[in-house]
Protein backbone atom coordinates (compact mmCIF):
# COMPACT_ATOMS: atom_id res chain seq x y z
CA UNK A 1 0.00 0.00 0.00
CA UNK A 2 1.43 3.59 -1.30
CA UNK A 3 0.79 7.02 0.91
CA UNK A 4 2.31 8.74 -1.16
CA UNK A 5 4.86 11.82 -0.54
CA UNK A 6 2.53 13.90 1.47
CA UNK A 7 1.05 11.19 3.39
CA UNK A 8 -0.78 13.84 5.33
CA UNK A 9 -3.07 12.06 7.50
CA UNK A 10 -2.83 8.71 6.02
CA UNK A 11 -0.39 8.09 7.75
CA UNK A 12 -0.49 5.31 10.29
CA UNK A 13 -0.66 6.46 13.68
CA UNK A 14 0.95 5.14 16.41
CA UNK A 15 -1.98 4.92 18.61
CA UNK A 16 -5.14 3.39 18.35
CA UNK A 17 -8.51 4.00 20.58
CA UNK A 18 -9.18 1.94 23.19
CA UNK A 19 -5.66 1.02 23.74
CA UNK A 20 -3.36 0.89 26.48
CA UNK A 21 -0.36 2.80 26.67
CA UNK A 22 2.47 3.05 29.08
CA UNK A 23 4.08 6.68 28.63
CA UNK A 24 5.80 9.65 30.75
CA UNK A 25 4.37 12.65 30.32
CA UNK A 26 6.68 15.15 29.16
CA UNK A 27 4.80 18.48 29.00
CA UNK A 28 1.99 20.93 30.19
CA UNK A 29 -0.48 22.07 27.71
CA UNK A 30 -2.21 25.45 27.83
CA UNK A 31 -5.07 23.90 29.46
CA UNK A 32 -3.20 22.51 31.63
CA UNK A 33 -3.26 18.66 30.68
CA UNK A 34 -0.38 16.18 30.88
CA UNK A 35 1.48 16.04 27.42
CA UNK A 36 3.17 12.38 26.48
CA UNK A 37 4.55 11.46 23.07
CA UNK A 38 4.77 7.94 21.64
CA UNK A 39 7.31 8.23 18.05
CA UNK A 40 6.29 12.32 18.57
CA UNK A 41 2.10 11.54 18.23
CA UNK A 42 1.14 13.84 20.84
CA UNK A 43 -1.42 12.60 23.41
CA UNK A 44 -2.95 14.88 25.56
CA UNK A 45 -3.98 12.98 29.47
CA UNK A 46 -6.10 15.29 31.78
CA UNK A 47 -5.12 15.10 35.06
CA UNK A 48 -1.57 14.30 35.15
CA UNK A 49 1.84 16.60 35.39
CA UNK A 50 5.03 16.86 33.65
CA UNK A 51 6.86 13.27 35.47
CA UNK A 52 4.21 11.12 35.72
CA UNK A 53 4.15 7.55 34.52
CA UNK A 54 1.67 6.55 33.68
CA UNK A 55 -0.50 3.81 31.33
CA UNK A 56 -3.62 5.71 29.55
CA UNK A 57 -6.55 4.48 27.06
CA UNK A 58 -6.32 6.45 24.11
CA UNK A 59 -10.25 7.76 24.02
CA UNK A 60 -10.13 9.73 20.56
CA UNK A 61 -7.65 9.60 17.66
CA UNK A 62 -7.39 12.62 15.38
CA UNK A 63 -4.95 13.35 12.59
CA UNK A 64 -2.56 15.34 14.57
CA UNK A 65 -3.23 14.08 18.71
CA UNK A 66 -4.92 11.81 20.99
CA UNK A 67 -6.29 12.08 23.68
CA UNK A 68 -6.52 9.50 26.91
CA UNK A 69 -7.15 9.03 30.44
CA UNK A 70 -5.16 7.54 33.31
CA UNK A 71 -6.19 3.81 34.09
CA UNK A 72 -3.18 3.04 35.91
CA UNK A 73 -0.46 5.14 37.65
CA UNK A 74 2.79 4.65 38.43
CA UNK A 75 3.37 2.47 34.72
CA UNK A 76 6.65 1.15 35.69
CA UNK A 77 5.83 -1.27 37.95
CA UNK A 78 5.56 -4.84 37.55
CA UNK A 79 2.92 -6.25 35.64
CA UNK A 80 1.36 -9.42 37.08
Amino acid sequence: MSYGDNAGSFFQKPVEEGKEYDVQITDTSRRGEGVAKIQRFVIFVPGTKQGDNVRVKITKVTPRYATGVVVKEGSDEKEE
